[in-house]
């Protein structure tokens, strides 16, 4: 007789329990489950010309608010991670009203407390996306609504247009029909203090943040465009103010002959805050009589995709940040500007499994005048599943 495995043993109990076993899930009574995610490698060499990133998030991916300004150059770092690496569920389930009822749970390891380099890197897991959806509702953590996947470039870089992209994911409640989307979502206020110094994070918001969008798929691609309004709070035992804000943001993918395309984002409003560049540039600063001000800022990006053939391809993106900042009310150590530049190589060996090298030339300026640069080499080894 054949002996029985822990591991042919543990699929029989699925299959006995979920009725069918699928190409990449399983099935429970009315309720399809799906899985997958990717595994990503990456390795990395940064140089900066005025003094060396900390080891943590700015080593991991490309953040505009940590390039160096004003030290001395201390070398290159080389790191290695894996901690982009994720998974997720996907749930459907009929209903008896006829209707449809979906679940989506993803994790990864980015941004995270956890182990060290020195023995184990075990980095703790995080929540990334976490949400039900229901007849055009949608309820639960994704993305905000006032971002635009369909922008965001074919890098290694985490996210690649950084400086310019809107990027969060938040809790929200949502609401789609056709090509339009309204969507209450979670607020936070994040506010410079008078004169400068520390960033304020105040989670004193009294409102949701409120995104209309629209967007339309054509045959030369999709575009979109999102109107974003907020309101911006801090109160402690002798501060109580409140000011409001606004934002735009438009977004194009444009196809091209031979499956290129070009990918278009621009934004610009006042208190964006950390819906852009990843929160570079803070919402509000606090006045000489400890009310708030929105600040003012504009980013635009624009991405090259070149397919050289079927399985090598290039990106070519320029992102950029600039800030209108009241350096009477900031100080001059605040960022002005960033911006990036990015090209790559990627190779598809196979469907699933794609290798790559990739350069990234970064720019921070600061009101004061002071500026820095950072170049980077990245290598990343992707297996998709």
């Amino acid at each position: 007789m054949k002996k029985i495995t822990k591991i042919s043993y543990l699929t029989a109990c699925i299959v006995l329990a979920a009725g069918s076993v699928q190409a990449n899930g399983f099935n429970i009574g009315e309720t399809d489950v799906t899985f997958g995610g990717y595994v990503k490698l990456d390795a990395m060499y940064t140089d900066s010309s005025d003094g060396q990133i900390a080891t943590g998030i700015g080593r991991d991916f490309y953040i505009p608010s940590l390039t160096p300004v004003g030290g001395g150059d201390e070398g290159g770092t080389f790191d290695f991670h894996a901690r982009q690496s994720r998974f997720f569920f996907k749930t459907t389930t009929k209903l008896e009203n006829g209707k449809t009822l979906g679940g989506h749970i993803e994790l990864d390891f980015m941004a995270t407390a956890g182990g060290d380099e020195r023995i184990t890197n075990s980095y703790s897991p995080r929540l990334r996306q976490a949400f039900i959806t229901y007849d055009g509702w949608l309820f639960g953590q994704t993305w905000t609504t006032f971002m635009d996947l369909n922008a965001l470039p074919d890098t290694l870089d985490f996210i690649g247009n950084t400086d310019a992209m809107p990027f969060a994911r938040q809790a929200q409640i949502r609401y789609s029909s056709g090509n339009f989307q309204i969507a209450i979502e979670n607020p936070e206020s994040t506010v410079t203090p008078f004169g400068g110094g520390g960033r304020i994070t105040t989670d004193d918001n009294a409102t949701p943040d409120l995104v209309f969008k629209y967007a339309q798929k054509t045959d030369w691609g999709n575009w979109s465009v999102s109107a974003l309004v907020r309101q911006l709070a801090y109160e402690t035992a002798t501060i109580d103010t409140t000011t409001s804000a606004f934002g735009v943001s438009a977004t194009a993918k444009i196809l091209l002959p031979n499956n290129n395309d070009i990918r278009i984002t621009a934004t610009t409003g006042s208190g964006i805050g950390r819906y852009i560049g990843l929160n570079t540039v803070n919402g509000a600063v606090l006045d000489a009589g400890n009310e708030l001000e929105a600040i003012d800022s504009s980013a635009f990006a624009v991405a090259y995709r070149h397919n050289w053939n079927s399985q090598w391809r290039s990106n070519l993106v320029y992102s950029m940040l600039s800030v209108d900042n009241d350096v009477n009310l900031t100080g001059t150590a605040v960022t002005k500007m960033t911006s990036s530049w990015t090209t790559n190589l990627l190779y598809q060996a196979a469907k699933k499994l794609m290798f790559g090298v990739e350069y990234k030339l970064a720019n921070r300026e600061v009101e004061a005048g002071a500026d820095g640069d950072m170049h980077r080499i990245q290598f990343s080894a992707k297996y998709d599943f």
